[in-house]
């Protein structure tokens, strides 16, 4: 049996650290089998980890991860403490440990910091602050969007762009423009939302909408885009997997002097018609060498909405891989049967 003492500054610190009803450390002692506790020390709190010696490694890697987290007053919640016990108990420990500091992107207009929560999300961040264009791929909720309009936002802020321009295709996602009211601006405002959303969390409702009134922020269809070179600007093209090879290349090729350009998209929720190929996949595959061009692809372990979600995606991919191999499977004995 092995034993490690972790000291704390403060009660408070211990306290975030072990969660509602010790339900971080519950969860902790459930993963690496190990028991955990806490005392005063001379100075502050310790927190005692008891058990086998390469249990209590893993355990105590867990919470100095935590009690970093609470001393960089970053929010300790269920789901990241799972994230770290996963990265931990893979092995990945380091680049945990190495991803996470007092690395706040942007401080809302509630005062609220946004800070990347996952090491895929980290390398995310540092990919656009080094790259002129970033794909951002992966799956909902994984912070694909949020993240880049975050960026944009400091950007604007730090005067790098002089304006911030925001973009998604128009595509049913089994809907018809036709049946919603107004004119057109009023039909494409629903696939503009999210982008709405973000822009108002981040800057307050009053000065988003001044900066939309002098054009400083601009959010509109991909089609809007054609014709037009975007100088000093940081473009975001979200929803990208939607968007056809034809729309990729002229988005892409829309790109002006000291602009930056972020593409996002989930290719497992493509709304194109049956056949369609997506602009996103063939931009990905032809511009994978290309110098300043950075392709991110985020994982489940990325995803910071409610676990349930985590778990939705994992078995709706456990789903399609089945259903290929099957599709495999058929083409396979179709072949072996003509042959006879």
């Amino acid at each position: 049996m092995s034993q490690v003492i972790i000291n704390v500054e403060s009660n408070e610190i211990t306290s975030r650290v072990f969660g509602c009803f010790d339900s971080n450390i519950k969860a902790i002692e459930r993963a690496f089998d190990v028991r955990i506790s806490n005392r005063r020390a001379t100075e502050g709190d310790a927190i005692v980890i008891d058990g086998h010696e390469g249990s209590v490694a893993l355990a105590s890697r867990v919470i100095n991860h935590l009690v970093t987290l609470a001393q960089n007053g970053a929010e300790i919640t269920e789901q990241g403490v799972d994230y770290a016990i996963s990265m931990v108990g893979e092995g990945d420990g380091e680049a945990l440990d190495a991803s996470f500091g007092d690395d706040c992107i942007f401080v809302t207009s509630k005062g609220k910091p946004i800070k990347a929560k996952t090491v895929g999300q980290k390398q995310y961040v540092d990919a656009i602050k080094k790259n002129t264009i970033v794909f951002g791929i992966g799956p909902a909720g994984t912070g694909k969007t949020y993240l880049a309009v975050a960026m944009a936002v400091k950007a604007l802020r730090d005067k790098q762009v002089s304006r911030i321009i925001l973009t998604r295709p128009a595509i049913e996602a089994g809907e018809k423009l036709g049946f919603l009211p107004g004119d057109l601006q009023s039909k494409i405002d629903p696939y503009l939302r999210p982008l709405y959303d973000a822009l108002y969390d981040m800057m307050g409702v009053e000065n988003y909408q001044s900066k939309m009134e002098k054009q400083i922020i601009e959010i509109a269809p991909l089609a809007y885009m054609r014709g037009r070179t975007l100088d000093d600007s940081f473009i975001i093209l979200d929803e990208a997997q939607n968007a056809t090879p034809e729309q990729m290349k002229m988005f892409l090729t829309r790109l002006g002097f000291n602009s930056k350009a972020v593409i996002t998209g989930d290719l497992t929720q493509t709304d194109l018609p049956f056949g369609q190929k997506s602009g996103l996949a063939i931009a990905t595959h032809i511009l994978s060498d290309i110098e300043d061009i950075h392709i991110h692809q985020f994982t489940d372990k990325d995803v910071v909405r409610h676990k349930l979600v985590q778990k939705i995606i994992l078995a709706y991919d456990k789903f399609e891989k089945k259903a290929q191999e099957n599709a495999e499977k058929r083409r396979n004995e179709q072949k072996t049967f003509k042959k006879r």
